[in-house]
């Protein structure tokens, strides 16, 4: 007959913990290490901002071409230029027409930046009216007038705005009426949204110049050392 052995007690080390007994021990750790958290946070945010360069870097190798050879996108400053700065602007921001001096001031300057204006109206109906009224000023060949009159408009624009600014740089407003409704506009700015969005842009200012994407307004200084740093980083790529 076998012999009967007795369970042994286990001892409290031995026990396995249950959930609360756990989140007990971490909470207390915490408490007693709060700095573990600031590393942690310090961590994540680096990883984060590790990712999102990666994923801007990558959608602008992959969005090169719609970025700045798009055939419905307007061109200025110098379209032979050597680099292009990609702007995405709206007429009802206040940043974008503080920074539209600085930009102008910077890309007349150096005379070799292409610029490649897109249209992303975010803000009020009335931006969108402007962006489709400055697209079919395209088609007039009055592009960067009306672009500038439009930035230069000071409050809220709307529709006698819109119209006076046409007026002013001489564009026909029948015919700006009747392009307004070209299908092809809605196109155009649809297209600058979705580009917008993959880029992370997701207010207004925002440039993109070489490999360089910068989420809101900045200065002549700073306009004038991008465009360096992209053709110094154009020669060593070759």
């Amino acid at each position: 007959m076998a012999a009967f052995v007795p369970a042994l007690p286990v001892s409290a080390a031995d026990k396995p913990l249950d959930k609360a007994a756990v989140e007990q021990i971490v909470r207390d750790y915490l408490l007693t290490h709060p700095e573990l958290l600031l590393e942690a946070m310090e961590a994540l945010e680096k990883k984060q901002q590790v990712e999102g360069e990666k994923a801007t870097a990558e959608a602008l190798k992959t969005n090169r071409q719609a970025l700045e050879n798009a055939p419905s996108s307007p061109v200025g400053g110098n379209p032979k230029g050597d680099i292009t700065l990609v702007e995405f602007f709206d007429y009802n921001c206040g940043y974008c027409k503080r920074t539209h001096p600085e930009r102008s001031a910077a890309v007349k300057g150096d005379g070799k930046v292409r610029v490649v204006y897109k249209e992303f109206p975010i803000l009020a109906p009335s931006s969108r009216e402007a962006a489709k009224a400055a697209l079919a000023a395209n088609k007039q060949g009055k592009y960067e007038a009306f672009h500038t009159a439009l930035m230069t408009h000071e409050g809220r624009l709307d529709s006698d705005a819109i119209r006076a600014a046409a007026r002013r740089v001489g564009l026909d407003l029948k015919r700006l009426e009747q392009d307004m409704g070209d299908p092809a506009i809605d196109a155009e700015i649809k297209a600058n949204m979705e580009l917008a969005q993959k880029l992370g842009i997701r207010g207004t200012p925002g440039f993109v110049v070489g490999d360089t994407v910068i989420p809101g307004a900045i200065e002549t200084e700073q306009f004038i050392a991008l465009f360096n740093a992209t053709r110094a980083a154009k020669k060593v790529g070759g």
